[in-house]
């Protein structure tokens, strides 16, 4: 099945115009959505607030779990944007998807590009390590790299690029499967391998897999983003 991208060429470099199309309505729905649910909020919640609320407890609770709140809470912000603006990049995608008349593929998720997950796993790992040295201090910041013995510093290095890769391709590989999924049961409906009916009940159920898929995909991405901040500015690692 195809999946071509439109890409466009700019000063020798080759950007994808899908990708940056569906990064922005993901960033303005985000915003969006901030800006409903936080709009004239009272102390005792109601309606839209209590939706925004229930997303921060809970992304307070994965913090606590990798971390005392005391350390952790500062991280609160950076989750809060990760979790939403990932959960809905994850969501964009299982609707429906757009090509043109060339078959480039205009609407998708856009975390089911690589390099905007591999972006987002090198943005957390570059923020753990500022972190790691802005609240620890560059002495003992480096200590941790040839903890427990000093040989284990080349692997301690080899860790940090291993982490940005098992982030980014994880997040990728499950989005981009389900929209392949997606697209194929799409495609035997259209050429009538399966009928009308027979293919809505395939669709449906993988439709509401994926939502499953994309709403774990932006939790586990957030927990371990907030593990390994966890390991960097802690103390006790």
């Amino acid at each position: 099945m195809e999946h071509n991208a439109p890409t466009f060429d700019l000063y020798g470099l080759t950007f994808n115009s899908a990708d940056m199309l569906m990064i922005t309505i993901a960033s303005v729905i985000v915003f969006i959505i901030a800006l409903i649910c936080t709009r004239s909020l009272q102390m005792k919640p109601t309606g839209k607030q209590n939706v925004i609320e229930w997303v921060v407890d809970f992304v307070r609770n994965i913090i606590g779990s990798t971390m005392d709140w005391q350390t952790g809470g500062r991280f609160l912000a950076l989750a809060l944007t990760l979790f939403l603006y990932i959960f809905v990049s994850n969501m964009l995608g299982i609707p429906f998807a757009i090509h043109d008349a060339e078959g480039d593929l205009w609407w998708k998720s856009p975390t089911a590009s690589p390099t905007v997950t591999l972006t987002l796993a090198a943005m957390v790992i570059v923020l753990t390590n500022y972190y790691g040295i802005k609240m620890k201090g560059i002495g003992e910041y480096g200590k941790d790299f040839i903890k427990p013995f000093w040989f284990f510093f080349p692997i301690k290095v080899v860790e940090e690029f291993a982490n940005t890769l098992t982030l980014g391709l994880r997040l990728y590989g499950n989005i981009f499967a389900g929209e392949i999924l997606l697209g194929l049961i799409a495609g035997l409906i259209h050429y009538e391998v399966l009928g009308i009916l027979g293919g809505a009940i395939p669709m449906l159920v993988w439709q509401g897999f994926s939502i499953f898929v994309g709403s774990i995909q932006a939790f586990i991405f957030v927990m371990l983003s907030m593990v390994y901040m966890s390991h960097k500015v802690s103390h006790d690692h």
